[in-house]
């Protein structure tokens, strides 16, 4: 049986006035969902009203019939969190303090807690590693320690808020295959705001800036939309401000010393050549449009 994560305007001001979320609705289903985003968005925010952190000013999330800002106890039940910011206590060994969550979980029989703590760490390839204080771990060991923390207690809904940021492509590459793994049979919600990291693992996503949706759907659907749409030019870095005045630049990079720059227009502009579309210029697009159009 699948399930959904049904989000319906939802609304977030913080006491200083900044409105962190602006009637955010959205349908997620079973399988990887990235929620992407600069900094700031507001997709932190909707991460934690979700996990039962924080409280929404307006608005309902509901999953597989528990209304989750009124039955927070029963939403933790089938929850699995991974916070931006996840701290461990570096003294203390990956066995020893996946057994001690596992007992706040609620596991207390000792021999049904070792089988699945041993099965936790050898999901996550972290066996060989259990007797190892958390402090000698690595960026991407830690973060696999996280998510298997998240699994305790087969969790229906599994949040992870940035969870690549600072890996070496190595371990990037080995959190992305536990990612994708888990999320066959369970609603997994990546938050990021690495493009690569949407593309790479969900098959349906949205893109939210200063509080509000701006797209919602199929990666690949987005992409196609966009297409014959992004034309690209090389020039020098001194030409950029003049560029910029005449066309809609949504992005900009360094290559061998020049600058490419990746302009939005309906038909080709003199100079530039058509572009194969990326997930990339579908975000920086949607992005830039959506803040000159505030500004």
């Amino acid at each position: 049986m699948s399930l959904e994560l049904r989000i319906e305007g939802l609304s977030k001001t913080y006491p200083n006035g900044v409105q962190a979320l602006r009637n955010v609705s959205l349908n997620i289903p079973t399988g990887m969902f990235g929620l992407h985003g600069p900094n700031g968005a507001g997709k932190s925010t909707l991460m934690r009203t979700i996990a039962t952190l924080q409280t929404a000013d307006s608005g309902s999330i509901r999953l597989d019939g528990i209304d989750v800002l009124e039955q927070k106890d029963e939403v933790r039940k089938i929850l699995g969190y991974l916070p931006q910011e996840f701290g461990v206590y570096p003294r203390i060994s990956a066995e020893t303090l996946l057994d001690h969550f596992a007992t706040l979980k609620g596991i207390h029989q000792r021999g049904e807690r070792k089988d699945i703590v041993t099965a936790l760490l050898r999901r996550t390839n972290l066996y060989d590693f259990r007797k190892q204080s958390l402090g000698t771990y690595s960026g991407g060991m830690r973060q696999r320690f996280g998510i298997a923390q998240a699994l305790l207690g087969n969790p229906k809904l599994i949040i992870v808020d940035e969870p690549t940021a600072g890996l070496d492509p190595e371990e990037r590459v080995r959190f992305h295959n536990l990612l994708a793994e888990i999320g066959e049979n369970v609603i997994v919600i990546l938050s990021t705001h690495i493009v690569d990291d949407v593309s790479d693992l969900c098959s349906r996503m949205a893109i939210i800036s200063q509080g509000q949706v701006l797209v919602d759907g199929v990666p690949a659907q987005s992409i196609a939309q966009l297409e014959g749409r992004i034309w690209r030019r090389t020039v020098a870095k001194d030409d950029l401000e003049a560029l910029k005045s005449e066309h809609t630049v949504i992005s900009t990079r360094l290559v061998a010393g020049q600058t490419v720059v990746h302009v939005y227009s309906a038909s080709q502009p003199p100079g530039f050549e058509p572009v194969s579309t990326t997930l990339a210029d579908v975000y920086f697009s949607t992005v830039q449009m959506a803040e000159q159009k505030a500004a």
